[in-house]
């Protein structure tokens, strides 16, 4: 426990510390963010507000998480683990992605970064080869981060998929979590505290796996994950990272993530959920990002079938703020309807526990 608390609060206080300075540079530079004219009249005065604040999210994930391992490691502690590193490698693959589209707006003075297939390729590759390794790295109990079973809260036996299917399983998820969080990515604050609370409930749901570990205990409702406690320590870097950026990202903002960050927290959504056997799980936990993307979804295949829109815009946030809602109402409505959504999710993995366990 004390880890994790070390963990949230390096990964706090650098995104705090690193953000502004990120702000001074950016703004100095003329990096500022560029605004679709079809978006609603009040985000152009957002125009030219510093963008790519997501290296600070992932600087201080990536600091945190290796400064925590490495006192550990000069008390006697293990080092970093295979799911862990997987897990954060795929979110820098995906934030390295997100750079470069953020690089090409900066560079090009439009909001139109890299093309789809550039940028679709991108997320492929990144999503190849966490499926391909997430299937490496057996420990001596013969576990690997990830699983060939699909999983709810822990793997259902059948729902077994092939190595090729599960690969292909790995760039659904992959694609989905991060155009997830991409989409919702469109107000002050509002990507960077969703994510903070999805981050904080994989904190409590590893570490109770950890406690209830089959590897220390063969107790009806043990979790088979491989490491549950690493995986909290991401969870807790998020998490701590997050709201270190949300103090000046908040509205008004005075620096955007950009795809650079966006990209980068969708990644840890779909690796935490597949190296701690919770794909399932994850869209309860992450409602608030599905609904956006879901929305986008509802609104193209309504418009190329009927002709016709379901929103006033998408995704679904925008559809809000045309019909008259203030974004700082929005935001915090949204962050109370993720809230809901992320304590209907440890209620039901909880709840799941309990039925294992019996009476």
């Amino acid at each position: 426990m004390r880890q994790i608390l070390v963990t949230a609060g390096l990964a706090l206080a650098v995104a705090l510390l690193l953000t502004p300075a990120l702000i001074r540079v950016f703004t100095r530079w003329g990096l500022g963010q560029q605004i679709r004219d079809e978006a609603p009249e009040s985000h152009q005065r957002k125009r030219g507000t510093p963008t790519m604040g997501g290296l600070a999210i992932i600087t201080a994930i990536w600091a945190s998480y290796l400064g925590t391992h490495l006192v550990g490691l000069t008390l006697g502690g293990d080092g970093p683990s295979a799911s862990g590193l997987l897990v954060l490698g795929l979110a820098t693959a995906l934030g390295a992605v997100g750079f470069t589209d953020d690089y090409v707006k900066l560079r090009r003075s439009r909001n139109l970064g890299l093309n789809k297939r550039a940028k679709s390729a991108g997320q492929l590759v990144a999503a190849i080869l966490f499926g391909v390794l997430a299937l490496q790295f057996r420990d001596s109990d013969g576990l690997t981060p990830g699983s060939l079973e699909l999983s709810y809260v822990r793997d259902i036996a059948a729902f077994a998929m092939p190595p090729v299917v599960f690969v292909l399983f790995c760039i659904i998820v992959v694609s989905a979590w991060s155009n997830a969080v991409n989409l919702t990515d469109g107000l002050d604050g509002l990507a960077a505290g969703v994510m903070a609370m999805v981050a904080a409930v994989y904190v409590l749901i590893t570490l109770w796996q950890f406690r209830n570990s089959c590897v220390i205990t063969a107790d009806p409702g043990c979790y088979h994950v491989r490491d549950p406690l690493d995986l909290a320590l991401v969870a807790a870097a998020t998490a701590g990272a997050c709201i270190g950026f949300l103090w000046w990202n908040a509205a008004p903002a005075k620096i955007i993530m950009g795809d650079t960050g966006s990209l980068a927290l969708g990644g840890i959504i779909a690796g935490l959920s597949v190296t701690s056997r919770t794909e399932i799980l994850a869209i309860i936990l992450g409602a608030l990002f599905v609904a956006e993307v879901t929305s986008v979804v509802i609104q193209v295949i309504s418009f190329r079938t009927t002709g016709r829109r379901v929103f006033r815009n998408s995704p679904l946030h925008h559809h809000f703020e045309l019909i008259g809602w203030p974004e700082t109402t929005l935001t915090i409505r949204f962050w109370l309807i993720a809230a809901i959504a992320c304590g209907l999710g440890v209620a039901l993995f909880y709840s799941e526990w309990l039925a294992a366990v019996g009476p």
